[in-house]
């Protein structure tokens, strides 16, 4: 069985469950084993089973080769607890696995585990607040309007490229934005830019979208100092002085300006355990519990570098502004240490890059209802953390500036013409609502009657413009709004009064005077004798 990359989606930590768990039954060796002068068929030692699964671990691309061997102990630990193992007499449910040589072997019913029902449901896409729309109980004609000023030339210019219908418009004026619909405008797009970087048809099945604060993504964007570190209002939920310190110390070593140097052998590794210890007893992970669903999601797109980055720029503004400027703190200072050559050995038998994995993977991560690759998948997004911190823990410029000019494009008042679509880089579903054609032509017809009356009359009235201009300007106007031009000329009598005939002298004909008068001509007949 060839082992398949599990993409972002709903239950991806069970899928990749039952995903190891089918690898691990189709590539471990069985066979018979000797115990006590007693003969086992298709079993498998401890130590064996550590081997195959640790190999099997290290060249999944889910996984990858940082797994140690003790996080595939643990694994297997909770492969005996959920009876996806047993032993050779059949006892299985406690986590009493060991690296040794104690006889295993596979259970005969299946251990997959299964999935929750889903309900069907088509692609759902993020929903805006219609804030454009006009309060309850006030009316459109109450709204002030500001008259447009457009005089006949203009209107000639716009509209004499194309002899053919000239497009009705309206103005479309948008009630103030308050601070509560910018933060929906905010929440709105980010949800969504998320939902389109994952894949996914819809949010709701890795993440409940009402426990997203929007007053965390904004001052996640905007509250920063000139290193992009969160800054916190309340000074409550600062990191306590000492342990920032601490941490400034490992991460500046071997010039820390805070602490004095090091006066005994073994200090370096006396304050790294100081900072273990301390994000040890946190009660919720900084990628606290309810976001778990959605960066287990977000390690399915790790093949594609530039797509996981993105998501988890748009994951982390999510983060309630402490526990950002937390992680923040915490993976520059991993980063650091791991890339530290001046820095002694902070284990003996573990790599430095390691240890900071394994010390703080479970504060960063975890399920709060103990998913069995809880350890593993923390372990995967650390290191993907570490490696791309300054970029992922930055603020995502493009969904940035996208948001801010959509707020602009709010606030604006527009001319929209009939059949084009003046909101037509955003979804249009989003932020406007359908009318019917009844309401669309009485829009139409009474929205725009003054200011084209107004510009009727202009034309009209025009004498500086020739009388052939004038006609076609005027037939072009008919064309396009004949209701508000029957108005003003109800009868070809009115409309020929703007063009009075002149009177006209017909110019004499002059006749020359004869000397002699005219005689008729007579045909004579010639006789040739």
């Amino acid at each position: 069985m060839e082992p398949r990359l599990v993409g972002p989606g709903p239950y991806r930590a069970t899928r990749l469950w039952n995903e190891i768990i089918e690898l691990f039954r189709a590539g471990m060796p069985l066979r018979k084993h000797r115990c006590r002068f007693k003969s086992y068929e298709r079993c498998f030692k401890a130590s064996e089973a550590v081997d195959c699964l640790h190999e099997l671990l290290g060249s999944n691309q889910n996984f990858g080769p940082e797994v140690t061997r003790n996080q595939t102990v643990k694994l297997l630990k909770k492969f005996l607890k959920n009876h996806v193992i047993e032993d050779i007499k059949g006892r299985w449910g406690k986590e009493d696995f060991q690296d040794d040589g104690h006889l295993y072997r596979f259970p005969p019913s299946s251990p997959l585990k299964p999935y929750p029902k889903k309900l069907s449901c088509g692609k759902e896409v993020i929903k805006f607040p219609g804030w454009d729309e006009a309060k309850a109980g006030t009316s459109q004609e109450h709204i002030p309007v500001k008259s447009v000023t457009m005089n006949s030339e203009m209107w000639y210019k716009r509209h004499s490229i194309a002899i053919g219908e000239v497009p009705a418009c309206k103005l479309v004026f948008r009630r103030e934005l308050t601070q509560t619909n910018i933060e929906e405008i905010w929440k709105s797009m980010t949800l969504s830019r998320l939902q389109k970087v994952l894949g996914l048809d819809s949010l709701d099945e890795v993440l409940d979208t009402k426990l997203v604060n929007s007053k965390h993504i904004i001052q996640n964007v905007y509250n920063v100092n000139k290193q992009g570190i969160v800054i916190l209002e309340d000074k409550s939920k600062e990191l306590p002085h000492w342990i920032l310190s601490a941490m400034k110390c490992l991460a500046n070593w071997p010039s820390c300006s805070e602490l004095k140097q090091p006066t005994y052998s073994g200090f370096e590794r006396d304050v790294f355990k100081t900072i273990v210890d301390y994000f040890g007893q946190i009660k919720e992970p900084l990628l606290t519990f309810h976001f778990f669903d959605v960066f287990v999601s977000v390690l399915g797109l790790l093949q594609k570098h530039s797509k996981a980055v993105e998501a988890l720029q748009i994951s982390c503004l999510l983060l309630p502004p402490e526990n950002r400027k937390r992680l923040q703190l915490l993976v520059r200072m991993m980063a650091r240490i791991s890339s530290n050559k001046d820095l002694p050995p902070l284990s003996e038998s573990v790599r430095t890059r390691t240890l900071m994995v394994q010390a703080f993977s479970r504060c960063i991560l975890c399920s709060k209802d103990e998913i069995d690759l809880d350890e593993l998948l923390a372990a995967k997004l650390v290191s993907f953390l570490m490696d791309n911190y300054q970029e992922i823990l930055s603020v995502h410029s493009a969904l940035k500036s996208s948001i801010e000019e959509h707020v602009v494009h709010l606030q604006r008042v527009q001319i929209k013409y009939a059949g084009a679509d003046t909101d037509a880089t955003f979804p249009p579903p989003s932020f406007c609502h359908q009318i019917s054609m009844d309401e669309f032509e009485y829009q139409r017809t009474t929205g725009s009657q003054e200011p084209l009356a107004a510009l009727l009359e202009e034309i009209a009235m025009n004498k500086e413009i020739s009388a052939k201009d004038k006609k076609k300007q005027l037939k072009q106007f008919q064309k396009s709004y004949p209701e508000v031009y029957r108005v003003r000329f109800p009868t070809p009598e009115t409309e020929a009064v703007l063009f009075p005939e002149k009177n006209k002298q017909k110019t004499p004909i002059l006749m020359w005077a004869l000397k002699k008068p005219f005689q008729p001509f007579h045909r004579t007949r010639s006789f040739r004798m």
